[in-house]
């Protein structure tokens, strides 16, 4: 094998993270292929995915994308979408035709409709495999999978409605979300406590503020100024992810309340490292954070989840025990304190993660498909 192709597409940033994440196993353990990364969408047509990661970024923070995302399970709009994918596949045909890979693995509904439907048409051979980069299936992935020779899921329910699907049972693999291999090492915590200018005798909370707006951004600060005046037993570090407005809002509680446990940043590559010294993870339920907290064995607090997949991936998350779910019409004062009252709970919810995460799984995957 001498090239494979990885494509995603710019919905969110999860898919790009778990097509990352791919490649950088590849290249470590088989330097001699050749691997590229690119957007099926943006190298089709880039006016068009301007347009429609713009919109699903809007509706995402609108809580409108759920109604869309339900809609395109069945239904006429989800023959509408196929059908933008067979016409927009005749442009991935050109580059299939130049770069003429040996494998291509999709880490995106949309790329792998139009893999597969080349494919039907026997335009292009290659094996093909699907990566679900969330905790629960949608049909979108699965148009044409009598073309699809490997698909990757999270768990043992998403390989049984695959099979119930009519999907040979011996093209699923329940791996888990592929995770970047920064995840699997091991840190010093007294360096990592005295680079971020953190406690050693102190519960350490990462609160990921994501990307919001609105009332979100109103309910993310509510749960945040919960947590960092809940205990002086906690520290927080708070990562406002380049969102100066959320960022504002944090020092604005830190200021009102006169916070010493509190620690802003705006922006790190060193999650990994933050997540090895963490007791708790605050965060949107997307399927590569939540794969990342699980991987370091971390109970997780799940706010804000777009509506559609982030939802299930709640529910999920939630029935497993290895999150707590923060809903709108909850009470967050009593939520917060149900959890954080007793450490047993949290002891608890870390042996859940134990069993669910799959630490090594980018490995597995990548193993899986160069070894057939």
């Amino acid at each position: 094998m001498n090239k494979i192709i990885i494509f995603y597409a710019s919905y969110g940033n999860g898919h790009l993270a778990a097509a990352n994440s791919i490649e950088s196993v590849i290249n470590e353990k088989y330097p001699n292929i050749e691997t590229k990364v690119i957007d099926c969408m943006k190298y089709i047509n880039k006016p068009i995915e301007k347009v429609t990661t713009s919109a699903y970024k809007h509706m995402a923070k609108k809580g409108t994308w759920g109604k869309l995302y339900n809609a395109s399970q069945k239904g006429l709009m989800a023959h509408v979408s196929q059908g933008a994918n067979k016409i927009m596949s005749h442009r991935m045909l050109k580059l299939l035709n130049i770069e003429k890979p040996d494998l291509v693995i999709s880490a995106h509904p949309f790329s792998s409709q139009m893999c597969a439907h080349l494919k039907k048409k026997e335009k292009v051979k290659f094996p093909l495999a699907t990566i679900m980069t969330d905790f629960a299936p949608h049909d979108q992935w699965l148009v044409n999978h009598e073309f699809t020779e490997f698909f990757f899921v999270a768990h043992d329910k998403m390989k049984n409605y695959l099979i119930s699907k009519g999907i040979d049972e011996n093209k699923i693999y329940d791996l888990g979300i592929p995770i970047n291999p920064r995840f699997t090492l091991l840190y010093n915590p007294d360096d990592v406590l005295k680079e971020f200018n953190l406690q050693d005798n102190k519960k350490t909370v990462l609160f990921f503020g994501g990307w919001n707006s609105g009332n979100a951004q109103i309910r993310t600060l509510e749960i945040f100024k919960s947590i960092a005046t809940f205990s002086n037993d906690y520290q927080v570090v708070a990562l406002s992810a380049r969102n100066e407005q959320l960022q504002k809002g944090f020092e604005k509680i830190v200021a009102d309340n006169n916070l010493q446990n509190v620690t802003i940043i705006d922006y790190t590559k060193k999650i990994a490292e933050l997540m090895s010294v963490a007791t708790l993870v605050v965060a949107k339920p997307g399927g590569l954070t939540t794969s990342e907290s699980m991987a370091m064995n971390l109970p997780m607090i799940l706010i804000n989840p777009i509506a559609g997949q982030e939802e299930e991936n709640a529910e999920f998350l939630e029935s497993k025990g290895v999150g707590v779910w923060i809903r709108n019409d909850d009470n967050v004062e009593e939520k917060i304190y149900d959890l954080l009252k007793d450490d047993g709970k949290l002891v608890q919810m870390k042996k859940c993660t134990k069993i669910l995460s799959h630490k090594f799984s980018t490995y597995e995957i990548v193993k899986v498909l160069l070894n057939n």
